[in-house]
C-alpha cells in the first residue's frame, strides 16, 4: 500500500476528535446523495400490516458449513416474543429472489477488481429467471446504478457504469447505503419472495457523518424483510485498511458520530459475511448465491393481532433434533421484524 494511502487513515486517527465536530456541524448544509424514488405501486406494496410474515431460514453445520436440506416444517418450533406461533407455510427455494447488490467505491483498496467482476457476472448467471437484480454504489454519496431487472444482461452492462473507485473517499458510509437501499427494496416486483442486499466491501465497519442512524438503518432493513450478506475480498492489505477503519470508526463513535457493522446487521438479519482470497472469490460468491438458493422460507400468521409498528422478537428453534448432532448444527434467521403500523397503512390507502 502506497505511504499516501496511509495518510488517508493517520490523520483522521490523529484529527479525528476536532475534525468530526466541525464536519457534524456542517453536515445540515451539505448536500443530501440522491435518494431513489420509494413511490409504490400497489402492486408491489407487502408492508407487513398484512398477516403472513415471511422470513428465511439457513442451516448449516456449524464446522463445515455444509448445508443441511431435506428438513419439515415439524422439524422448527417457532416463537415471536417468547409466545409459539404456527407455521402456515414452509418451502425451501420455491419463491423468487430480490436481490440488490451494493459496490462499495470508497478507501484505499479497490474491492470491485477484475476477478470480484467476473465472480459477480458468473454469479448472477446462477440466479432464477424469475430473481430480479438492482445495482447500487456508494462511496461520497449512494447511487441507483441499475434499478431492478430480470434481464441479466442488463444488469452485467450496469457493471461497467459503476463510479470510478474512489480513495479520498474513507468514510464507508454503511448506514446510508443500507437504509437507502431498504427503502429501495420496497419497489421490489417480488412482493412475496426473498430479499437480500449483498454488499461487496472491502471493510466491516463505517460510519456517516450525516444520515440515519444504526437504528434507523437497523428498522428500515427490518421492515423490507431483507437478509443483509458481505464479501470481503481478503489480502493483507485489505485487513489492515479494515483493522484502520475500525479503529477510526471506534474514535468517532465516541464523539457520537453513527457508525455502522456489517457483520453486526448480517447477523440481526440472518445473512452472512464472507470473507475470501481474490483468487478463490468466485468459489464463494457462488457459494453465498447456492446459500441463498436453498435457505427456507417459513410463513406465520402472528397471534399478536396489533398493528402498532412494534419491534417483534423472532426465535427459530428445532421441536425434535433431526440428527444426533443437532448442537453441532447453526439456524441463521433474522432476530424480529417491524409490525405494521395500522394507521400508516391507512393513510397510504386513502392517498391512492
Amino acid at each position: 500500500m502506497k505511504s499516501s494511502r496511509f495518510a488517508l487513515f493517520l490523520v483522521p486517527i490523529l484529527l479525528v476528535g476536532p475534525a468530526l465536530w466541525v464536519v457534524r456541524s456542517q453536515s445540515q448544509d451539505s448536500p443530501k446523495s440522491e435518494k431513489p424514488n420509494t413511490t409504490q405501486e400497489k402492486s408491489s406494496e407487502i408492508k407487513l400490516a398484512v398477516d403472513v410474515v415471511i422470513l428465511d431460514a439457513l442451516v448449516m453445520q456449524q464446522k463445515t458449513s455444509r448445508i443441511v436440506g431435506n428438513l419439515k416444517k415439524e422439524d422448527f418450533n417457532l416463537f415471536e416474543d417468547g409466545i409459539k406461533q404456527q407455521i402456515s407455510y414452509f418451502g425451501q427455494d420455491q419463491l423468487p429472489l430480490s436481490v440488490i447488490l451494493i459496490v462499495d467505491r470508497a478507501g484505499c483498496l479497490d474491492p470491485f477488481s477484475h476477478e470480484m467482476y467476473t465472480a459477480t457476472i458468473e454469479a448472477l448467471s446462477k440466479l432464477k429467471p424469475e430473481d430480479e437484480v438492482a445495482l447500487f454504489s456508494f462511496a461520497k454519496d449512494v447511487k441507483l446504478i441499475q434499478p431492478f431487472r430480470y434481464d441479466r444482461q442488463r444488469v452485467i452492462d450496469a457493471l461497467d457504469r459503476l463510479p470510478d473507485h474512489d480513495e479520498e473517499a474513507s468514510f464507508h458510509s454503511f448506514n446510508t447505503a443500507f437504509y437507502e437501499a431498504a427503502e429501495y427494496m420496497k419497489k421490489a416486483g417480488n412482493p412475496s419472495g426473498r430479499r437480500v442486499i449483498i454488499l461487496i466491501t472491502g471493510v466491516t465497519t463505517g460510519f456517516d457523518v450525516s444520515g440515519p442512524t444504526a437504528e434507523e438503518t437497523r428498522n428500515a432493513v427490518f421492515e423490507s424483510g431483507s437478509v443483509v450478506c458481505g464479501l470481503i475480498p481478503s489480502s493483507p492489505q485489505q485487513a489492515m485498511e479494515s483493522g484502520m477503519t475500525r479503529g477510526v470508526s471506534g474514535v468517532a463513535k465516541v464523539f457520537g458520530v453513527r457508525t455502522s457493522s456489517l457483520p453486526q446487521l448480517a447477523e440481526e438479519t440472518g445473512g452472512e459475511v464472507v470473507r475470501e482470497k481474490a483468487g478463490n472469490i468466485d468459489r464463494a460468491f457462488g457459494t453465498l448465491v447456492e446459500h441463498l438458493r436453498t435457505r427456507y422460507s417459513i410463513g406465520f400468521i402472528s397471534s399478536n393481532p396489533k398493528r402498532d409498528g412494534s419491534f417483534r422478537k423472532l426465535k427459530l428453534d428445532w421441536s425434535k433434533p433431526p440428527a444426533k448432532n443437532a448442537d453441532k448444527l447453526v439456524i441463521k434467521t433474522r432476530s424480529g421484524y417491524i409490525a405494521g403500523n395500522k394507521a400508516a397503512t391507512d393513510t397510504k390507502k386513502k392517498t391512492h
